[in-house]
């Protein structure tokens, strides 16, 4: 089924989320309706990077909208919709110089729909997996449908003893009635009619204090119910919330809740009810010592305060405010549209657009100096309906709130003289409403949870840290100043977190091998590291030893590099990714030749992956060898699998050959990497062409050279010291003191010539146990390679007749 199909089958809360996608006019939503499948089937990312294939598909693009237009005209469609193709044509002329911008515009458009696709197939996961849980939980709830069954079955009960008690009321005031109207003056009968009387106002009497203590019995099991419901089961759903806002897969549906609540709301409102029914039965008929006049107030009030707490509670944030292109929930930025969903769990028919909710900012903020304040723009104030919610749920869908900081000259005052960084500075949205119903009114209010809210967009991975930080640790939502005096974390809360980050980016989280890894990278080697502690400081300000950039940095780059370029290979679960370089050689030292793994590298900021391999020498010893890593600038130029599928060493006798055989542990690479292969390879691919021109790294002591779109300074030899390096051009190898004149361009490229001693530099050199920094584009954009290169010169063509198979292309453009 095409990409665009399917968003427009999701439920309403994701179809909200394409809707706000498109909310802008980089790229207008009917396009892409009227012109998906042919969207869809181009080669868009192709498109950003080749400016003559980009003009193709602008040309098109701009045919096609023409197209439908006459398909409007033809079909007799409205005026509106021919006037809006034609304005978008217009619009897209823009584009005219540099096609390859929109190109861009509509890879991240489809890159996008993609990430909602997979959140709503990963929340159908977690709603699959609600199926399967555990005893405890089922038991749970066992005993809360128990508990209401008992509820709803004494308000039945009781509804009948309403009725029997007014029918006995009604035939003790007839008789009454009677009595008098009759005035008979035979003592005798009257004794008897009295006594008659007597009987059944003391029935009566029986059966209202019958009643009363039922009610009391009744208001028992609901405040039990109700302790179960807001107590228990809320502030489980609260914490499940917080979870799943740092990517958790627990749960947070309220419909089983908003059952729950309603429910139990209905059987008050009853007991309510039935004492109305008594003040009205106890006007008609009293009498000395009745027990209606002395209980009813009591059971007035306790029923009226169940009531007030239930609502109060049921007033919730559903969905926690979120920018819809923002690294996560609960980060917000000024001036930048967010949402935020409110629901109320007592779903009323009547209450339908009758309970209007307002917003508002920071209502119990903190004293401290320099706390910034914020107002609240946009649609602030929205009516509870049941049309914004897939399940009816009565809900208030604010999508287009704004923050603007208040301009309060430095700051607020305070008492606390505290240090808070802007993305330690918590804030709360707070919500509030009224409800009205059966005479009864009720005041309610709820909140977010704490949100950091950034002015620039390069604070938001540092943003993004604290609410992380704050939603694992902290059980009181309202704790503002919780960076003032910020918890540890524990190994396994941590540890679990950060898998969480990866599952819910990937839909696939860490394993307990990749885990030890971290913890071995953040407390050194222990026997167990459950009782391991971090602190904040460590987790997200000071830098890793020997690096310039902390953990979370580190971790961040890498869970970005995955997402952005390598998403596919780590959900298959190519990747082995977080593993030390000991680790990796004892792995691979246990293989058959040839035998690779994928791991990230642990000095490179903003993530890198290289591979590692195993070979084995004359005297059957392993040698494990790895290359430079790559980072996202590489990958946005060449797909990973590509790098891996054309790879190539040279041996002895210059022959080439790829040494990545088997995937590890046994998986043969084309088994893994098969299905994400491009037709073309070699010299055909439609990557080759980034690759300017190959330079080739030759060692002297094994007689190994490795050809790919990578370069190095330096080099370490494998265990034996400094290798010797030689350089060439595709495949012909030079001593550093030798290059091609470049008068002999078209010659035959003779084994040694003069050279200047300054060499080129190495692509993709084989590196022993260190990382290396440098990146493809930089070595593109490095002058020295054009300086030394002398011979090299625009003719294209004359310089593929002279290296075959090797074209060299403009200068690349740095990756978006």
């Amino acid at each position: 089924m095409a990409q665009w199909e399917k968003l427009r089958q999701l439920e309403s809360v994701y179809l909200t989320q394409v809707d706000e996608l498109y909310d802008g006019d980089a790229f207008p939503m009917d396009v892409r309706h009227y012109l998906a499948h042919w969207i869809e089937s181009q080669d868009w990312d192709r498109a950003a990077r080749d400016h003559d294939v980009a003009m193709v598909l602008f040309q098109v693009l701009l045919e096609n909208l023409d197209i439908q237009h006459s398909r409007f005209v033809q079909g007799g469609e409205s005026f509106l919709l021919q006037h809006n193709i034609r304005r978008f044509k217009h619009s897209f002329q823009r584009y005219q110089e540099e096609p390859y911008n929109l190109a861009n515009i509509i890879q991240w458009f489809l890159a996008k729909e993609k990430e909602i696709l997979q959140n709503a197939e990963l929340a159908e996961q977690v709603q699959l997996l609600q199926v399967q849980q555990n005893p405890m939980e089922t038991d749970c709830q066992r005993n809360i449908e128990r508990k209401m069954a008992d509820v709803k079955n004494k308000v039945q009960c009781m509804e009948h003893t309403v009725k029997c008690l007014e029918e006995q009321q009604d035939e003790f005031d007839f008789k009454y009635q009677t009595h008098n109207m009759e005035g008979t003056t035979n003592e005798a009968e009257k004794t008897e009619q009295m006594k008659v009387l007597q009987a059944l106002l003391n029935r009566l009497d029986a059966s209202r204090k019958s009643m009363l203590s039922g009610m009391g019995v009744l208001l028992d099991g609901a405040e039990e119910l109700l302790c179960v419901l807001v107590r228990e089961e809320l502030v489980q759903w609260q914490r499940r919330q917080q979870k799943a806002c740092i990517g958790s897969p627990d749960s947070t549906c309220l419909d089983q809740l908003e059952k729950w609540f309603t429910t139990e709301a209905e059987c008050l409102f009853q007991v309510r009810k039935f004492l109305k029914k008594l003040e009205e039965l106890m006007g008609k008929v009293t009498y000395e010592h009745d027990p209606v006049k002395k209980q009813k107030p009591a059971l007035q009030k306790r029923v009226d305060s169940l009531l007030t707490s239930l609502l109060k509670s049921a007033f919730v944030v559903e969905t926690q405010p979120s920018m819809p292109q923002g690294k996560g929930p609960l980060v917000l930025r000024t001036n930048v549209q967010f949402s935020v969903k409110t629901r109320f769990l007592v779903k009323f028919p009547e209450l339908n657009h009758a309970m209007k909710v307002n917003v508002s900012m920071d209502r119990e903020a903190p004293l401290v100096k320099g706390y910034r304040r914020f107002n609240v723009l946009g649609t602030n104030s929205k009516a509870l309906n049941m049309a914004e919610s897939m399940s009816g749920g009565m809900v208030a869908d604010f999508r287009h709130l704004t923050l603007k900081e208040q301009k309060s000259g430095g700051g607020g005052k305070g008492i606390h003289d505290l240090s808070l960084s802007v993305t330690e500075e918590l804030h709360i949205i707070n919500f509030n409403t009224e409800f009205l119903l059966h005479d009864m009114s009720v005041s309610l209010e709820t909140s977010s949870l704490p949100v950091v809210i950034i002015s620039n967009s390069s604070q938001q991975q540092s943003a993004w840290a604290s609410i992380l930080w704050f939603n694992m640790l902290c059980l009181e939502p309202k704790n503002l100043l919780f960076f003032a005096n910020c918890p540890v974390a524990t190994w396994p809360q941590l540890g679990e977190m950060l898998s969480w980050q990866f599952l819910s980016s990937t839909t696939r989280g860490l394993e307990s091998n990749q885990l030890d890894m971290i913890a071995h990278k953040l407390f050194g080697k222990q026997q167990s590291y459950d009782a391991c502690k971090i602190s904040w400081t460590k987790f997200s300000k000071e830098n890793v030893p020997n690096t310039n950039f902390t953990f979370w940095v580190w971790f961040d780059g890498i869970l970005f590099m995955v997402k952005s370029h390598l998403e596919n290979l780590w959900k298959d679960g190519s990747i082995m990714g977080f593993v030390s370089k000991g680790k990796e050689k004892t792995l691979l030292k246990k293989k058959q030749r040839g035998t690779f793994l994928l791991r990230f590298s642990e000095s490179i900021r903003d993530g890198g992956i290289t591979f590692s391999w195993v070979d084995y020498s004359p005297t059957g010893e392993p040698d494990v060898r790895s290359v430079q890593p790559f980072t996202k600038v590489d990958l946005c130029q060449i797909p990973f699998h590509e790098i891996i599928r054309n790879f190539q060493i040279l041996e002895e006798e210059n022959v080439p050959e790829n040494p990545l055989l088997f995937l590890y542990p046994d998986t043969p690479k084309v088994e893994a990497f098969g299905k994400y292969y491009t037709e073309k390879s070699g010299a055909d691919s439609q990557y080759i062409k980034y690759i300017k021109t190959k330079l080739v790294f030759v060692s002297k002591e094994n007689t190994l050279e490795a050809k790919s779109p990578m370069y190095s300074d330096t080099v370490e030899g494998e265990g034996s010291g400094p290798m010797n390096p030689r350089y060439g051009l595709g495949g012909e190898a030079f001593e550093p003191s030798t290059l091609p004149p470049s008068g002999l361009i078209g010659d035959p490229l003779p084994p040694e010539l003069p050279l200047s001693p300054d060499p080129m530099f190495s692509v993709a050199m084989l590196i022993p146990d260190e990382d290396l920094n440098p990146t493809l584009q930089e070595f593109f954009n490095d002058p020295r390679m054009y300086d030394c290169v002398d011979f090299l010169s625009d003719d294209t063509t004359f310089l593929e007749g002279a290296l075959p198979g090797l074209p060299f292309t403009a200068p690349l453009q740095p990756c978006e």
